[in-house]
């Protein structure tokens, strides 16, 4: 197997983040990524090699136009506002909640970074547009090691991305490199792509580009939406719309759950993708289920992530990884290589 590796992933480092009303050190820190590469290399798993760049056409296949002129461009306008701003991330300040129109593009900076974003928890900085972009290439390259006949490669990026929407940034994540890759599987020919999310927190934007279609199911094992973050979508009840009717899998789970309880909820996600009969997996791989994790709140130790890994490469399936959350930043890289052992 190979790790496709972000090289640029370093450039976006938040100093800090607002959670649960206090302005923090940022959790999502460049570290996560070395741990991990460390780790890999210690067991020799495979090659690591570095993306190829693949234009912006497989972004804007799932992001909107707007919104990738607006990331490319964020950070200089910001410091345009104020020198001063250069030392400083990035928040919004206000949203274009209910009842506000969405569709009339404001000139403010100010008002197109709220109107792009979902919360106040992801620091934009200088970096953030490069280390996304180069993500999305990771996830890409690595999805063409599949196709090429590969049978799993592993994309080692940072920021995540699932929770990243066709048109908002949030919860850490800029673009979504699960979608990016999911959509590039389809358009180089694979009829049917399933996209199996164990991240702890449930993938809203990776639910909503592929809610109504039929061709890429969506399934996550979570912490229950309403206690935990994205807190507006997970629900059990959204199983798809339109054509993506059924389509759609969410198995909330409340915090606690233990690590048995959640080897169950393992085992309905594989039903339903068995179902599907995908031509390819993509996994979206958090590793912040673990019992350990400073933001979340399962009880998987390290060596369930073993029989995990076990149990996803038993589908048998053409796999692309995507690093996804995971915060523990001692345990991260034992945690993530566990992971992938039966892959490797």
């Amino acid at each position: 197997m190979k790790a496709v590796y972000n090289h640029h992933h370093s450039l976006h480092q938040g100093k800090s983040e607002f959670f649960r009303g206090a302005q923090v050190p940022a959790f999502e820190r460049a570290d996560r990524a070395d741990h991990v590469l460390a780790e890999w290399q210690r067991r020799k798993l495979g090659e690591v090699v570095a993306p190829k760049d693949h234009g912006l056409a497989p972004i804007l296949a799932v992001h909107s136009q707007r919104y990738i002129d607006f990331l490319q461009t964020a950070w200089l306008r910001w410091v345009a506002l104020d020198p001063g701003n250069a030392p400083r991330d990035a928040f919004p300040s206000v949203w274009a909640i209910r009842t506000l129109r969405d569709d009339v593009l404001p000139d403010s900076f100010a008002a197109q970074l709220g109107l792009f974003s979902m919360d106040s928890g992801t620091p934009l900085t200088a970096g953030s547009w490069q280390a996304a972009k180069t993500g999305a290439d990771c996830a890409l390259t690595a999805a063409d090691l599949v196709l090429a006949g590969a049978r799993t490669a592993f994309a080692l990026t940072r920021p995540p991305g699932h929770h990243a929407g066709a048109d908002f940034l949030g919860g850490y994540c800029f673009v979504n490199h699960a979608a990016v890759a999911a959509q590039h599987l389809r358009g180089k020919g694979a009829s049917r792509v399933a996209v199996l999310d164990v991240d702890y927190h449930h993938g809203n934007g990776t639910q909503s580009i592929f809610y109504d279609r039929a061709d890429v199911l969506y399934v996550s094992i979570h912490g229950d939406p309403k206690t935990e973050f994205p807190f507006y979508l997970g629900h059990a009840d959204e199983t798809g719309a339109g054509a993506g009717a059924g389509c759609n899998l969410n198995l909330p789970l409340p915090a606690g759950t233990s690590a048995s309880r959640w080897f169950e909820a393992l085992e309905l996600a594989l039903a339903k993708v068995r179902a599907f009969a995908p031509e390819v997996l993509v996994l979206s791989l958090g590793v912040d289920t673990f019992e350990g994790d400073p933001i979340s709140h399962f009880k998987l130790t390290s060596v369930d992530y073993l029989r995990m890994s076990e149990r996803l490469a038993a589908l048998g399936l053409p796999t692309v990884i995507v690093f996804e959350g995971g915060y523990a930043i001692e345990e991260i890289g034992v945690n993530t290589a566990n992971a992938l052992m039966a892959f490797a």
